[in-house]
């Protein structure tokens, strides 16, 4: 919060957050947004972002000359609401296509804590905003505070609250729906909402940043703004993923929800396609490139008549594990044990697990045969990522096929972990170990004939 001193100045210029301005002291002139208070440090240092990116701040303290005066009003046309809250009804730019912006956390979220140096969560989504108020010339948004949550916090129940609110983000007139969410785990939502959202009327458009919002290389400002525009004008009504798609500031990448991947800890363009190519990329005007591989959206009319809905239920006792040399093969017994109804084993090459090792105490094969033969669904994957599983080549495979796993061709543990508990809170187990194998959400490809080093 700024000094009694400040603020007095600024309500005399008539200057809010988020205006453009301009600001002469010691003979240095700055120009940018005005941006809220850090809760740390002097009330008498404006902060302006900067046009590259980066906030500086303006001590206002003792008697120096300082001129300040407003270039330009805020662009944000935002209206903002708590999850419990009622939907606010009143959208500034009434010409523009309405986008609903669900607030989660993650590290687009984020600004460095100037107490303890380390990085923390937004807990008003209005700060984000400020960050970037070119969005309100691309569309007219509601934001919704659901949590503020990093993503490996995230569980089931998580998904299921975020289910519930992009369905009524869409029954209640939103074009398209943008999700911020932190990287780490965002390819298990984007996942769990593919195979929870029933006749999506837009794009559900999942978001995130690999470095915080008070950093002048961050990547959110760009990610959020591609985001923004494709919801606002995207015909994909599917789940996806949009971020960098290369290191620079280029084009953003919408990536298929059931085939996207984290595969770097830092790079801004650490999400990738598996097993199949990026379903549009997306400019910072605007423009908009779609694959072959795309979902032509509804006429007018049908969306119209359509009702979002989340199917939600989801079996949480589902296990996902690794198999590698030495590996016990106890753990199949333990989560049997434990009463957990699904297994995903991610497994090597083809989709193996030591079955015909010499040395017994390795053996997973009787520990499969009985796991299956009590009712645990087994689903079988490749650690290799790219490719597919096939229980016909090798012997190995084709016995834990003969003791009951099921093979799940060319999708990715995570998102086999995440189909499996969705299918196993919907149905029983025969029909999930059934429809484990089967295309839903475009999780399964026909052919796999991407170039994985592209």
């Amino acid at each position: 919060m700024y000094s009694e001193k400040v603020s007095s100045l600024l309500a005399r210029k008539g200057i809010k957050i988020g205006d453009r301005i301009r600001l002469n002291a010691r003979g240095s002139m700055f120009e940018g947004r005005l941006m809220p208070r850090p809760d740390a440090g002097s009330g008498d240092v404006i902060i302006i972002k900067l046009d590259n990116g980066y906030n500086v701040g303006i001590g206002m303290e003792g008697d120096a000359p300082v001129a300040i005066d407003k270039l330009q009003d805020s662009v944000i046309t935002t209206s903002f609401s708590n999850a419990s809250a009622s939907r606010s009804a009143k959208n500034i730019a009434a010409n523009s296509a309405k986008v609903e912006l669900l607030y989660t956390g993650g590290t687009i979220g984020s600004k460095v804590d100037y107490v303890t140096g380390g990085v923390y969560m937004l807990t008003k989504p209005e700060e984000l905003m400020y960050e970037v108020p070119e969005l309100g010339s691309i569309a007219s948004i509601n934001v919704r505070h659901l949590m503020s949550v990093a993503s490996e916090d995230i569980s089931y129940r998580e998904w299921q609250a975020i289910a519930r609110n992009v369905a009524d983000a869409f029954n209640c007139g939103a074009r398209g729906v943008v999700i911020t969410h932190g990287t780490d785990t965002m390819h298990y939502t984007s996942a769990a909402l593919s195979f929870m959202l029933k006749d999506l009327k837009g794009p559900v458009v999942i978001t995130g940043a690999q470095r915080s919002s008070d950093r002048g290389s961050s990547d959110g400002f760009m990610n959020l703004i591609c985001s923004v525009h494709f919801a606002a004008r995207g015909t994909i009504p599917e789940v996806g993923i949009c971020m960098h798609g290369d290191t620079s500031d280029e084009y953003c990448n919408f990536i298929r929800g059931t085939k996207a991947r984290k595969m770097h800890t830092s790079r801004r363009d650490a999400f990738r396609p598996v097993n199949s190519t990026p379903l549009a990329r997306i400019g910072t005007d605007g423009s908009i490139a779609y694959s072959n591989d795309v979902t032509v959206q509804n006429n007018a009319k049908d969306i119209k008549d359509m009702k979002t809905t989340a199917k939600e239920a989801f079996e949480p006792k589902v296990a996902l594990v690794k198999a590698h040399p030495d590996s016990d093969p106890d753990i199949i017994r333990y989560y049997s044990g434990k009463g957990y109804r699904g297994i995903i084993i991610e497994g090597t090459g083809l989709g193996h697990a030591p079955v015909s090792t010499p040395h017994k105490e390795y053996n997973w094969l009787e520990n499969i045969k009985q796991a299956a033969g009590s009712g645990v669904v087994i689903g079988i994957t490749s650690q290799c990522l790219y490719g597919r599983v096939d229980s016909s080549v090798y012997r190995n495979a084709r016995l834990m096929a003969d003791a009951g796993a099921v093979y799940c061709e060319d999708m990715l543990p995570e998102v086999a972990y995440v189909k499996l508990g969705f299918l196993l809170g919907n149905y029983g187990s025969e029909e999930a170990a059934k429809l484990l194998p089967v295309n839903i959400a475009g999780e399964i490809t026909k052919r796999s004939e991407v170039d994985w080093f592209v």
